[in-house]
């Protein structure tokens, strides 16, 4: 998993400000040295999501080890979840209503034609973090989805994804303006 990160500014104006409520004199950190800060933490209840439940927890687990500003956790027993995963006849998609929060569709028409179930969770997933489709595009495109065709089974985001998603959730203090819009059905 990848080191969580915080500016070195706030750590630097915060060791600044310690040591002159202690009366010492200390040099301030590195502002370009790495600092550890919590992830926003989102769940999710993949338990409408039927045979494809493995898929999705993998889905998330993907997306844990690829970026650092967002943690995808399991909701708790009776929990209100951030993200609903459900199992449809259908083709996938994703309704988001902000960013973090929506539903994801894991639609078997698309399974049913061969393409794979831990690419398209990953897939999807990749919307409700704020990502729009890509397509078309390669198979090293996580968001290029059906459009890289059933052989590609590439469930990892590519750099500039990781980076938006980065940029979505862990920018200095405050977000910058998701990809994504509110409140639309994206139909992969």
């Amino acid at each position: 998993m990848h080191v969580r990160k915080l500016t070195g500014g706030l750590a630097a104006v915060l060791a600044v400000t310690f040591s002159l409520l202690s009366g010492q004199a200390v040099a301030a950190p590195d502002p370009v040295a790495d600092h550890t800060a919590a992830a926003r933490v989102l769940t999710y209840d993949a338990s409408g999501s039927a045979e494809f439940r493995t898929a999705v927890d993998r889905g998330a687990a993907i997306w844990n080890e690829s970026v650092d500003a967002v943690e995808l956790q399991p909701a708790a027993s009776g929990q209100r979840a951030n993200i609903r995963v459900l199992a449809d006849n259908g083709w996938p998609r994703a309704q988001t209503t902000s960013l973090g929060n929506g539903t994801v569709y894991i639609g078997r028409q698309a399974v049913d034609q061969g393409y794979n179930t831990i690419r398209i969770s990953a897939h999807e997933l990749g919307h409700i973090l704020g990502l729009p489709d890509r397509k078309p595009g390669p198979c090293s495109s996580l968001m290029s989805g059906s459009s890289a065709g059933t052989a590609c089974t590439n469930p990892y985001p590519n750099a500039a994804e990781q980076a938006e998603v980065e940029g979505n959730f862990g920018g200095e203090l405050t977000r910058t303006a998701g990809a994504v819009p509110v409140g639309v059905l994206i139909v992969d």
